[in-house]
């Protein structure tokens, strides 16, 4: 909106590196919530974690001033471009990016939201003056079901956020009611290999659907996977289409996993249907080097790697730790994980406990609250279902990171696991290790 002439403002409890770099643009950003900072303005929009009781939304409606969800907002400001919506459960921050920065680098010039700042691109919001918006479309609150994009891109679908999708059914209903929205003359491109993408095209048989993936039966299909040089995956792409089956050539990946072999493949499927060069795309997929705090390397200090990564439900943590196997196959591995949220700490408690057989070493830190003020359950508790030779429960960041600055030697592999603030704990290693090596 900034980048738009418009008049900017807002307010968070703390502010972030991101509410920092805001206010270089020249836009207001004030610490803390009070009911003067909404005067003057026309129009105030909240996100899913202010509630109705918060001071500049009394007095935002006190003054008849109208105040909007991001579901409200942001379907409005993408209606007159071709929306490109990712949704899902893991996944759609990265595809996002992909997808954002593969038409940038086709010189489309994308408007885009993202929950998370792709490396290549700088920023993770722009307004641009092509025909393409690519929005991450958060499940969370339902914000999805305000949008009205061309394109779906649905990567997976497995149960989260109980506190807002107390059971399964809530939340595959939630995805359903999200294929409705799609555009009567556009398309819904998802991951054929996932079980509740398949029941989703099984309960919505009147879509467009366009999948993808590695197994058999995708319309686009992954074949030939290797892992290169640098731990990440080499693939070629096949299109099985009605009259012909087209090879679309090859793509070398600088990011690891599997599950970005499929995000790519997302990317793949829209720049196809709409019919642009399908070579750039692969180049530009080749340089693509993620986004932060997924599969972030935070830096090498004698030989040990830290790395951040953003991951909060068991199979993105099985998904991230396989990865790390393929990018670092002959390293120690270490992982410390701070669970996110106690209700889903405790809804998903037994799927966590058998997510971590990949890893040598595991540190469980204390439940990271977030929107949630008490729960029924610590990390002390998940550490004790664990079934693994050494996990240990250590509560805080600063207990943590002195007892890996003392642990930690050559030749291992630290990934912090974190939608909270344990991100702090490889920025507090960094530091201590640089010293313990004796550069300071």
């Amino acid at each position: 909106m900034h980048e738009s002439g418009y008049a900017v403002s807002g307010s968070d409890r703390q502010l972030s590196p991101l509410a920092y770099e805001l206010r270089n643009l020249g836009i207001t950003v004030y610490e803390g919530h009070a009911a003067d900072h909404i005067v003057g303005i026309d129009v105030v929009v909240k996100s899913s974690a202010i509630p109705d009781d918060n001071a500049e939304i009394l007095a935002a409606r006190k003054a008849g001033i109208p105040v909007l969800k991001r579901s409200e907002f942001l379907g409005e400001i993408m209606e007159k471009n071709i929306g490109i919506a990712v949704a899902g459960t893991h996944g759609k921050t990265t595809t996002s990016a992909m997808i954002s920065w593969v038409l940038a680098g086709l010189d489309l010039d994308p408007s885009y939201i993202i929950g998370g700042v792709p490396k290549n691109l700088g920023v993770n919001a722009h307004t641009g003056k092509g025909k393409f918006f690519v929005i991450e479309a958060d499940e969370y609150d339902r914000m999805f079901l305000g949008l009205k994009p061309f394109v779906e891109v649905i990567t997976n679908i497995e149960h989260d956020h109980p506190d807002c999708f107390p059971s399964e059914t809530d939340y595959f209903q939630a995805f359903l009611a999200f294929t409705k929205r799609v555009h009567p003359q556009g398309f819904i491109t998802i991951c054929g290999d996932e079980v509740g993408n398949k029941n989703l095209m099984k309960n919505c048989a009147d879509c467009r659907f366009i999948s993808y993936g590695i197994n058999d039966g995708n319309e686009y299909q992954a074949i030939n996977l290797k892992i290169n040089p640098e731990g990440c995956y080499n693939f070629e792409i096949i299109h099985h289409g009605s009259n012909e089956i087209r090879n679309l050539g090859p793509v070398e990946l600088t990011v690891p996993g599997i599950h970005n072999v499929k995000n790519a493949l997302a990317a793949i499927v829209v720049t196809d249907q709409y019919k642009l060069d399908l070579v750039r795309t692969s180049r530009l997929l080749h340089q693509f080097n993620g986004t932060g705090r997924r599969f972030d390397l935070h830096g090498i200090y004698n030989d040990i790697t830290l790395v951040d990564d953003y991951a909060h439900h068991p199979s993105e943590i099985k998904a991230t730790l396989q990865a790390a196997k393929d990018k670092f196959p002959n390293k120690n591995l270490w992982v410390v994980w701070q669970p996110h949220t106690f209700s889903r700490t405790k809804t998903l408690q037994d799927l966590f406990a058998q997510s971590f057989n990949q890893a040598d070493h595991v540190i469980i830190s204390e439940v990271f609250a977030s929107r949630e003020a008490y729960g029924e359950i610590s990390g002390a508790v998940i550490a004790k279902m664990i079934n693994h030779p050494d996990v240990k429960f250590i509560a805080s960041i600063p207990e943590i990171t002195t007892y890996l600055t003392n642990q930690l030697v050559p030749n291992d592999v630290l990934i912090v696991l974190s939608a909270g603030d344990a991100d702090q704990i490889n920025q507090n290693l960094s530091i201590a290790l640089f010293r313990k090596d004796g550069k300071e």
